[in-house]
């Protein structure tokens, strides 16, 4: 019995820690970017970056499954490789990333619209490189914002079922998350595993939520040290 629910549990924290540091400095790389773009594209590229934030989960899986299957451009790549991505672990990760990705994207895009240009050009008449304003001036300032987006994509990663489950399928021991876990217990009947499944899930969801409020406590305090610093 301790088993069939540690063995979820153990793959969910795998795969959303996983799916949470790929988000992040993705997120992170599209939401800076995207904060100083205004080419006439920035709509379509925002669009895109957002997709999967409405489209139903089982339609981002089949466009997963579509890219990464046998017959799918990345799924050919991989097989150079003897590398299959369909119905392994990794395939949580992918899936929990790409629905994860609009939350850490939106969010820390707002943090970096919020930064005052005239504090990166000062440090550009300084002679600071592009690399070096962003790590001392651009993401200091903020950093409530992209703490926040982090917490929502880690949150949002653990709840990840429909395109984890059309990517990843469910394999005991090997893709079987949380969410996937408590769908099939349900469907067999195991209501008492499936109810120990949501417990854990809603203390993690909880303390995620916690931190988000937190962080969002103290939000202009921490921009206000980071601008005095």
């Amino acid at each position: 019995m301790t088993e069939s629910y540690l063995a979820p549990l153990w793959i969910s924290l795998r795969t959303v820690l996983a799916a949470t540091v790929f988000t992040f400095f993705l997120g992170i790389a599209a939401a800076r970017w995207m904060a100083r773009y205004s080419g006439r594209l920035k709509s379509l590229i925002d669009g895109v970056f957002i997709l999967p934030l409405v489209l139903p989960p089982t339609v981002v899986g089949l466009g997963l499954l579509l890219l990464f299957g046998k017959h799918g451009p990345l799924g050919h790549f991989f097989s150079l490789f003897d590398t299959t991505i369909v119905f392994s672990w990794p395939a949580t990760v992918i899936s929990a990333a790409v629905m994860a990705f609009p939350l850490m994207y939106m969010t820390a895009r707002g943090g970096f619209e919020q930064v005052d240009v005239n504090f990166e050009n000062a440090a550009r008449t300084l002679g600071a490189s592009e690399w070096r304003i962003f790590w001392t001036v651009t993401l200091p300032i903020a950093r409530p914002a992209v703490i926040a987006a982090t917490i929502l994509a880690f949150a949002r990663s653990l709840g990840e079922f429909g395109a984890t489950l059309m990517l990843a399928g469910n394999i005991p021991g090997k893709t079987a998350t949380i969410p996937i876990a408590i769908y099939f217990d349900i469907q067999a009947g195991h209501m008492d595993q499936a109810l120990i499944l949501v417990m854990i899930v809603l203390v993690i969801s909880f303390a995620s939520l916690g931190g988000l409020a937190y962080w969002k406590l103290r939000m202009p305090h921490t921009t206000s040290a980071a601008l005095n610093e």
